[in-house]
């Protein structure tokens, strides 16, 4: 049996998805060109904060709260017309969330590079 181990998942869907920095992510945010979203768990949220006017949506509910067919589907959480921008503490669980939006067939998906970290260096304000 051949396992492929997380980071090969993360190396690969990096291959394949859009990765932006804090600071350009920060300038879609402000000019409200984009929908952010934190993936991290609550308890990380809790202990670390949160950017403010974020939106949360933990990973594991991310695909049933983005799909319309869902009995969890958010119905007009998000603005359908601007990028989705997902970030989780340090980028890893953001690549793959992307990958897998995108194999849903959201076009408009990208991540933050170093993630929760990386916001935190920036100029983002964190509650």
């Amino acid at each position: 049996m051949n396992i492929k181990s997380a980071n090969e998942l993360v190396n690969e869907a990096l291959k394949e998805i859009k990765t932006i920095s804090a600071e350009e992510a920060l300038e879609n945010f402000e000019n409200e060109k984009i929908n952010l979203i934190d993936i991290r768990d609550i308890r990380e949220l809790e202990k670390e904060g949160r950017v403010e006017n974020s939106h949360h949506i933990p990973r594991g509910m991310l695909e049933f709260w983005m799909d319309p067919n869902s009995p969890y589907f958010k119905q007009g959480k998000l603005d359908q017309n601007k990028e989705i921008v997902l970030f989780c503490a340090g980028g890893l669980r953001s690549a793959l969330a992307v990958k897998s939006l995108k194999e849903m067939g959201f076009e408009k998906v990208s991540h933050i590079d170093g993630g929760f970290g990386a916001i935190r260096q920036s100029k983002f304000k964190i509650v």
